[in-house]
């Protein structure tokens, strides 16, 4: 089957005439036809025809993680783990995909705003183009036997394809390059002006568009969907069979899903101590590494108190190790929220003692307890504390 290849403009700008470059691929995967053409007369000149849609650089945010031997459930968990803290807000308008684990344990990532793939979809639906596939920029790219990478530069990025699904893009293009060539090997480069380097040699201009897709992609959020004014008593079965599937499976899951937070918890912690090693203690592993991010950004020197507070509430207060909800250090002072339910402590006065002891204050607050330094010099734990 012939198949259309685009490179979108960003998607915040682009419309039905934006000037877009495209390739017209054969049933054998070569191009057979490249231009330039608005969205508008590609639809007119290939009316219905199946489009692979390649997003813009700026558009192409991409990671790559290295996970354990998971099932696709705990994949999916540590993958949404991961992407929160990459994008550094709310993933609720994002739409998050990522590749199987390869051979290495890579796993690939990819997002970006729901509301832009959305808006592509129309724009194709208008233009009358089928979408196949919505792609990072460097999958446009050729696969080259034993992850030889191919590089291009595109827009000020500079985009290197490895294998079927992993790949990168880069805003630094002169960094990258280094950096890939460092590694070793051959490098082949598309397209014209290519650096004068030994370990570069130079593809046809064809191998930009040659490349196969991966199997996964962002086009879940951009697929239109169709309205069936018929169709109302087949979506009702199928609402009551997923209910009823749901049902009997629940209680399964719940079990499942008990063992699978704590093994996930488990292997998160590990990770931030091996991140942040000066840590003395990881009692909520996803907080306490954005703590240390946010640490390292403002350039807030290691004696912030922040790790004897940690060390302090670790050793005092066992019964919030596994059960915080939530931990902010600000302003000197270290904030602990337990878990609904969890045991809190507060008739227990022997803790809060020793805390005293080796100089933190700590006071209660509605949802949970507040720590800082007294300023005083701390005194040796008993051991009849200590234990």
């Amino acid at each position: 089957m012939s198949l259309l290849r685009l490179a979108l403009s960003p998607l915040q700008t682009l419309s039905l005439d934006s000037s877009l470059e495209f390739a017209w691929l054969d049933r054998q995967g070569r191009p057979m036809e490249q231009g330039r053409g608005s969205l508008a007369r590609l639809g007119q000149a290939r009316k219905g025809a199946a489009v692979e849609c390649f997003l813009h650089p700026c558009d192409s945010l991409l990671a790559s993680i290295e996970l354990p031997n998971l099932s696709p459930a705990r994949i999916q968990a540590a993958v949404g783990c991961a992407a929160q803290a990459l994008i550094l807000g709310g993933c609720e308008s994002m739409h998050i995909v990522h590749s199987p684990r390869d051979a290495e344990g890579l796993v690939q990532l990819a997002w970006l705003q729901r509301a832009l793939l959305e808006r592509l979809g129309a724009l194709l639906c208008e233009a009358g183009l089928k979408l196949r596939g919505v792609y990072p920029a460097a999958y446009r790219l050729a696969v080259e036997p034993a992850q030889t990478p191919v590089v291009a530069v595109l827009d000020e990025h500079l985009l290197i394809r490895r294998s079927q699904d992993q790949a990168q893009v880069h805003p630094a293009v002169e960094a990258a390059l280094a950096d890939v060539l460092n590694s070793g090997g051959v490098v082949y480069w598309v397209g014209a002006s290519a650096p004068d380097n030994a370990l570069i040699q130079t593809l046809p201009e064809e191998r930009a568009w040659s490349g196969k897709a991966p199997g996964w992609g962002l086009h879940g959020a951009a697929q239109p969907s169709a309205a069936n004014p018929g169709g109302w008593p087949r979506a009702v079965a199928c609402t009551v069979l997923a209910v009823a599937v749901w049902a009997v499976g629940l209680n399964f899951y719940a079990a499942r899903q008990v063992t699978q937070g704590q093994q996930l918890k488990a292997w998160m912690t590990q990770r931030v101590q091996q991140a942040f090693p000066a840590l003395p203690m990881v009692l909520n592993p996803l907080q306490q590494a954005r703590q240390q991010l946010a640490l390292r950004d403002n350039g807030t020197p290691g004696g912030s108190g922040f790790a004897r507070l940690v060390q302090q509430a670790g050793s005092a207060m066992p019964f919030m190790v596994g059960s915080l909800q939530a931990l902010v250090f600000e302003h000197g002072e270290l904030h602990l929220s337990p878990l609904p339910g969890a045991p809190g402590g507060g008739r227990d006065k022997a803790w809060q003692a020793s805390l005293n002891q080796a100089g933190v204050e700590v006071a209660p607050v509605a949802d949970g307890w507040v720590l800082k330094a007294n300023g005083q010099q701390p005194q040796p734990l008993a051991e009849n504390d200590s234990e």
